[in-house]
């Protein structure tokens, strides 16, 4: 690496985990980090130096990433409050130079770096090729949104883009977005497939143009001659669902439930299963069930891989056995494009005692948090507002320190949409889950409970607000006989009745 280093004229180089549009997803053919490191999880950053390599992982990905990543590779595990770029900071001099790839970062990002000697990088030295994007098979659903900037747009977001034009793109796996870029303005909007046409039209725009620092990557923002930020109002309208939105999300979790289902009698019906065989059989029903690609890569997850919470190898030599648990998150999208999102956890035979403990805790905690039992004697229901933070304490109130061993290690929700994570509305200890969650918002409640020396449980609905009251998308029951019923109090024991028993 010192060699590249040389060549590049850099005394560090920033590696990032995403592509050129910033998607959370993309192929890992496309995605840097994963070619340097070896590591295959959705987040998390790569910093190269003379003499070292250091890989970013939060709490999601403690255990994975010293599984995954290759030798040389120095894994930093972040702790709850610690932010990756304030890490990696630390370990800049100040008169080196860093190098980033301006057309993997974000404007906003960016000027994070600043006071540090940065050099741009037009190309990514480590990927240095960008994959044709296929646009045949949009579906074009073109609909009005409400929507006139005051000054000329320029969208770089893909969600954004997808949202406004009403078009999806279900060519790439884990995606329904176009992959595009949009200028808009009072009478007219632009629609940019090809990079050379964009590029040579931003070259030559001489009016101001607003734009997103958080979304535009560095290069784009260098070739606009007057640009003028301003965070992105589109993120707010599309975090609030239509009503036909709702409606959509309905029917496409009424066929995700049937997906699940009907892997939970696959795994029931069937012995020395895999998780690969598990994996791919669960495509296979998504797509019975009408699914257009999944949402995201599901996880399939036996025994101890269980407690990694963003498990994604399903491997071919891990089997299900007699007493074994098997944690399944996964989710599709369907003709709205859309992404559906759902974890169970299924036990093959009779279980443990303290699979039966872990379960139902994890249970107690997501009735509370889906129940809004901010206090012992309040639920939301009586309540004028609920913010996404309150509900994060509440299930770690019931969560932490509870079961010796296991812990609860990432936050307990995120908004969902044409992206499987979004934001607005997040459940967890950051500053924008304090925000009220509104009428129509969607979201997930997922809590869950580790031990990498045994095994995880996670349960999750998909869920809406309305009428300040939470309700469910997901049908899916919970698996009886992972539930002790001993351990519920009355109030949970009310609240579960809502909610089918397998």
């Amino acid at each position: 690496m010192d060699d590249l280093l040389k060549k590049l004229g850099v005394d560090y180089l920033l590696v990032n985990c995403t592509n050129e549009y910033l998607v959370e997803y993309p192929a890992l053919s496309e995605n840097a980090r994963y070619t340097l490191t070896g590591f295959s999880g959705s987040t998390g950053d790569a910093l190269v130096t003379e003499n070292n390599i250091y890989l970013f992982v939060d709490g999601r990905y403690h255990t994975q990433a010293d599984m995954e990543a290759k030798e040389g590779v120095t894994v930093v595990k972040l702790q709850l409050g610690q932010r990756q770029d304030d890490e990696i900071r630390k370990l800049i001099q100040p008169d080196k130079i860093l190098g980033i790839v301006s057309k993997k970062v974000s404007q906003n990002r960016l000027e994070g770096f600043k006071g540090f000697k940065i050099k741009l990088l037009n190309s990514d030295p480590v990927n240095n090729f960008t994959e044709p994007h296929d646009k045949k098979n949009f579906v074009k659903a073109m609909r009005e949104k409400d929507f006139t900037p005051e000054k000329p747009m320029f969208i770089t977001n893909l969600e954004e883009v997808s949202y406004l034009t009403g078009l999806r793109d279900f060519s790439k796996d884990f995606s329904s977005k176009i992959w595009a870029k949009l200028y808009i303005d009072k009478d007219k909007s632009m629609l940019f497939t090809e990079a050379d046409k964009c590029e040579e039209f931003l070259k030559n725009y001489n009016g101001d143009l607003i734009v997103d620092k958080a979304s535009i990557n560095a290069y784009d923002y260098s070739l606009i001659k007057h640009p003028i930020h301003m965070d992105s109002e589109i993120k707010k309208m599309k975090a609030v669902k239509t009503d036909d939105e709702i409606e959509a999300y309905k029917k496409a979790f009424h066929c995700t439930d049937k997906a699940v289902m009907a892997i939970r009698e696959y795994i029931e019906n069937n012995d020395n299963l895999s998780e690969y065989d598990i994996s791919k059989r669960l495509r296979e029903e998504f797509i019975k069930y009408g699914a257009k690609s999944l949402s995201f890569n599901s996880i399939v997850a036996i025994d101890k891989n269980s407690a990694l919470a963003h498990y994604a190898k399903n491997a071919k030599d891990v089997i299900l056995k007699e007493g074994s648990l098997v944690l399944i998150d996964c989710g599709a999208y369907y003709e709205s494009g859309l992404a559906t999102d759902i974890t169970r956890v299924f036990v093959k035979g009779k279980p443990s005692k303290l699979q039966k403990e872990v379960y139902t805790t994890v249970l107690k905690a997501f009735l509370n948090a889906y129940n809004c039992h901010l206090t012992p004697a309040l639920s939301c229901k009586e309540r004028e507002s609920v913010a996404g933070f309150d509900l994060d304490m509440t299930a770690h109130s019931i969560l932490d320190n509870k079961i010796e061993g296991f812990t609860f290690s990432h936050g307990l929700g995120h908004g969902i949409g044409l992206n499987v994570h979004e934001a607005p509305p997040a459940l967890n200890q950051t500053e924008i889950a304090h925000t009220e969650i509104k009428n129509n918002m969607t979201f997930t409640i997922e809590p869950g409970l580790y031990n990498p020396d045994c095994f995880g449980v996670r349960l999750e609905n998909s869920c809406y607000m309305k009428s300040g009251v939470i309700n469910s998308f997901v049908t899916m029951g919970f698996e009886g006989k992972l539930i002790d019923i001993t351990l519920l109090n009355e109030q949970e024991k009310t609240w579960l009745k809502d909610f089918k028993i397998l």
